[in-house]
């Protein structure tokens, strides 16, 4: 009988998708507000997953007592370490039950051991409005044949497989797109575009910025002809510049940046969070120009990823500085901080603020002709720097200080250093990207090109072996740290008296 009502649920579930209209998916949230839901999902968690109901019996919260907003904003947050990693995969799953789940995602930890992360084919419906929002808004994509070439890597890391299945469901609601699943083999992406892309309207390139820009690249210097595709991207996994936006879309020939590339605001622990939109990108584009506009709205002066998000999907708080967000997943997240650092803001604040700045995005996007603009949806915004915890994304893998500091201490390499390093992602002057380790020499050490490519191979031994996302994700040709040997006390990376920050952004 189990079996047959959650046939029931799932017919249900996917004839709602494929029979609604993006426009009305979207319009939810005005009919039914995101506090409202994320209750209901509250006591519904409480009411079915074990883990949740000892999380909050450890803490003498009874769940019949939180019955307004302000009860919710008192429950504790979870996260991997008080949540996630304290109790046993099924628990964490509604009635205990991991069969309930058909699919697992992995994603890596610091230590290397990765974690599990169950769904089932409903949580992918609903992450696939994210999808439907970027190929229907942007990329008009319910009026043109597309190609969509899935560039993350395969396997059980969760991008790729999410993204091919996403896509596929498009499809299956009329949408005309083709899919096919390189992953990250860029020798295959590239016959797969000059074999096939002849055939469609659009082809759309999926996956990580710095590998789809590698992936331009090398296509330029064998004579692809990226114009002749009507080039499209779907990135995820980093925060990029407005210019590396603007460079890879002219090296494809990209007449209008805020309709030919989208990114999404994604985590192994609960799918697709927030998309960017043709809105959001014209604003991040315009606060990219108007440094002291972007600071005043973010309280920073590097910019953030900006999208929008449905608070009905996905629901966003902020706590000192960090997001939280609940969402119903195979494994249901409340208040679950992922320790990312980011803020949110109203669709009608962001508009009044740019307005206060002089400038009305809406106007901006509204061509010339009568027919107004896709991609104009009145939902809220989220940023996001990035994680606090002092990882670094490279390629879409979260690199964590523990895998670097192994690395510095094996044999010989551990009495050449202090253990002191700066790790950071940087680029090039053509915007490649490059892991970059400064590492602080011991007193009376000396640097020397030995001991620089000595300690470069033991780092990236121990990425290889600890990180499971680095291995899988970076290609091969990116994968060695640029190591900088500086002496004890360098006052730009080891000031003395200072606080030591393994990481920066």
């Amino acid at each position: 009988m189990k079996h047959k009502s959650r046939g029931q649920q799932v017919i249900k579930v996917w004839e709602d998708f494929v029979s609604t209209p993006l426009e009305d998916l979207l319009q939810q949230h005005i009919n039914s507000s995101g506090e409202s839901a994320v209750l209901d999902l509250f006591h519904d968690v409480a009411a079915n997953v074990p883990a949740y109901q000892a999380f909050l019996a450890e803490r003498e919260i009874q769940p019949d007592t939180i019955e307004s907003w302000g009860d919710f904003q008192k429950i504790p947050a979870i996260a991997k370490e008080n949540y996630i990693s304290r109790y046993p995969l099924a628990d964490l799953c509604r009635d205990g039950q991991l069969e309930g789940c058909d699919m697992i995602a992995a994603s890596s930890g610091s230590t290397g051991k990765p974690t599990f992360w169950p769904r089932f084919f409903t949580d992918e419906l609903q992450i696939v409005t994210r999808f439907e929002q970027i190929f229907h808004d942007s990329f008009a994509a319910d009026t043109k044949t597309t190609l969509a070439v899935i560039c993350f890597t395969l396997g059980t890391w969760v991008g790729g497989m999410f993204t091919t299945n996403c896509c596929r469901y498009l499809a299956s609601k009329g949408y005309p797109i083709t899919v096919i699943t390189p992953g990250n083999n860029k020798e295959e992406i590239l016959r797969v575009v000059e074999e096939l892309g002849g055939n469609f309207a659009q082809v759309v390139l999926l996956g990580y910025p710095p590998f789809l820009k590698d992936v331009i690249d090398t296509g330029i210097a064998r004579g692809v002809e990226w114009q002749r595709y009507q080039i499209k991207f779907v990135m995820a996994g980093e925060v990029f510049s407005e210019e590396w936006r603007s460079l890879v879309g002219e090296r494809v020939g990209s007449q209008n940046p805020c309709y030919d590339s989208a990114s999404l605001y994604g985590t192994a622990d609960a799918g697709v969070l927030g998309n960017e939109t043709p809105l959001s990108i014209c604003i991040r584009r315009f606060l990219a120009q108007n440094p002291e506009a972007a600071k005043a709205l973010f309280g920073e002066s590097r910019l953030p990823t900006l999208v929008q998000y449905d608070p009905v999907s996905r629901f966003f708080e902020v706590q000192n500085g960090q997001l939280l967000f609940s969402g119903n997943n195979g494994i249901p997240l409340i208040r679950y901080n992922i320790l990312d650092t980011g803020g949110i803001i109203s669709y009608d604040a962001m508009l009044q603020f740019l307005a206060d700045w002089g400038f009305n995005p809406l106007e901006n996007l509204t061509p010339h002709t009568q027919q107004p603009p896709r991609g104009i949806h009145q939902l809220p915004f989220v940023y996001v720097f990035g994680r606090s915890n002092f990882t670094v994304s490279y390629f879409g893998a979260n690199i964590y200080p523990e895998n670097v500091t192994v690395g510095l201490e094996q044999p010989v390499i551990k009495e050449w250093v202090t253990g002191k390093f700066v790790l950071q992602v940087k680029e090039d002057t053509d915007k490649n990207r490059f892991l970059s380790v400064v590492v602080e020499l011991a007193t009376d050490v000396e640097s020397s090109e030995d001991k620089r490519q000595t300690i470069a191979t033991s780092i990236l031994t121990q990425l290889l072996r600890l990180n499971g996302e680095f291995a899988n994700y970076v290609p091969k040709e990116y994968q060695t740290p640029q190591i900088t040997l500086a002496p004890m006390g360098d006052r730009e990376y080891f000031p003395i008296g200072v606080k030591h920050r393994y990481t920066r952004q």
